[in-house]
């Protein structure tokens, strides 16, 4: 069990805080096997060789991850003040979301599950 106070916990906890630039997408209708086709392809390059990498994958996902790479880069321009050209992918991952139940009827009045996947997809940035 954790010793302290509730606020002394809190407090100790959110002095070890990141502040690395991110972006993330909740709720993107894509499944996390897809996403990480794309994912485990940018992951590591810097940031114009990802946003090259997406423009012309043809994956469904790489439209999600090009609007998400802008939208971290904003964030580190804007809040830290970072310089783009320095930027690299240090982390990108997706997380199962909740799944969307659908039935599809079958022959002799039976009926087959449809499973439409959800992930909520994250990219880091760091400087080089």
């Amino acid at each position: 069990m954790a010793r302290g106070h509730r606020s002394q916990i809190k407090r100790q906890r959110n002095e070890v805080k990141d502040t690395r630039p991110r972006a993330k997408v909740s709720y993107a209708r894509i499944s996390v096997q897809k996403a990480c086709f794309v994912l485990d392809a940018i992951r590591g390059k810097s940031v114009e060789e990802a946003l090259a990498i997406v423009t012309y994958n043809p994956r469904y996902a790489s439209e999600i991850l090009q609007k998400l790479i802008n939208s971290a880069v904003a964030n580190a321009e804007n809040n830290n003040g970072m310089n783009r050209a320095n930027l690299f992918i240090e982390e990108c991952y997706a997380d199962r979301g909740p799944i969307m139940k659908r039935v599809q009827p079958r022959a002799k009045g039976s009926a087959y599950r449809i499973e439409k996947r959800i992930s909520h997809i994250t990219v880091v940035l760091n400087e080089r």
